[in-house]
């Protein structure tokens, strides 16, 4: 695993968007959702990690929420709060958006967590979500679930959030050559590179076809926006 880690951290970065297409999308749609908070907004990434969204916030109040149970390897000292995310410690109405991005496989009680979320929003606040539905297990044990788009769209309605708009990231053919890449970190030594030159192309090209997956019931995850509903 670590050589297959160390790749893609020398990967140069366009060649690392295309190949890490589901985490390339996410950052790319959590820069849009940074570019609606108003000025000075109070934004909260609800199971923040290491922080890393926070650069994209510089003119808002980030405010940085994780259990920091995830993993051991990283670092957590940039949170503001270490807490369950079903039981968030903010006052309702304290948060004019909100992030939660690939941690909502990882929590027991799923939908009390968003049920947090939404209360801490303010009415009209919005809600940034991703999700995966085919991916390994990771964060071992701490991972629980994996979500279709109808599950989401479920957990969001019960929730309470409205303005609900769920986009599949990938088809079939980027699934198959993300875990074409995936399997380079079982081949240790020289084998790894056999491995890298036989896997790798087809890796490469795989994505090429993925506008003949029209209908997306094959992809790695989902971001989805919501909204709290404005008051009346």
């Amino acid at each position: 695993m670590s050589m297959y880690r160390a790749l893609q951290s020398r990967l140069p970065r366009a060649l690392r968007r295309y190949v890490l297409h589901f985490e390339a999308q996410v950052e790319r749609a959590v820069g849009a959702f940074a570019e609606s908070v108003p000025a000075g907004g109070r934004v909260l990434d609800a199971g923040a990690g290491e922080a890393r969204h926070a650069r994209f916030f510089a003119g808002s109040r980030y405010i940085a929420v994780d259990t920091a149970a995830g993993d051991p390897a990283w670092d957590y000292s940039r949170l503001d709060a270490v807490a369950d995310l079903a039981a968030l410690p903010f006052r309702p109405e304290s948060f004019d958006a909100c992030l939660n991005v690939v941690t909502l496989e990882h929590l027991r009680e799923p939908l009390r967590a968003l049920e947090e979320m939404r209360r801490a929003l303010k009415p009209g606040g919005r809600l940034l979500l991703a999700a995966p539905q085919e991916w390994e297990v990771h964060q071992a044990p701490h991972d629980y679930f994996r979500y279709t788009g109808y599950g989401l769209r479920y957990l969001l309605e019960q929730a309470g959030f409205v303005q609900i708009e769920i986009r599949p990231v990938g088809g079939y053919f980027r699934l198959i050559a993300r875990r074409l890449l995936n399997g380079l970190q079982f081949f240790p030594g020289i084998w790894f590179l056999a491995a890298l030159v036989c896997l790798a192309p087809l890796a490469l090209v795989l994505p090429l076809l993925d506008g003949l997956d029209r209908q997306r019931a094959h992809t790695l995850g989902y971001v989805c926006t919501a909204q709290k509903a404005r008051r009346p």
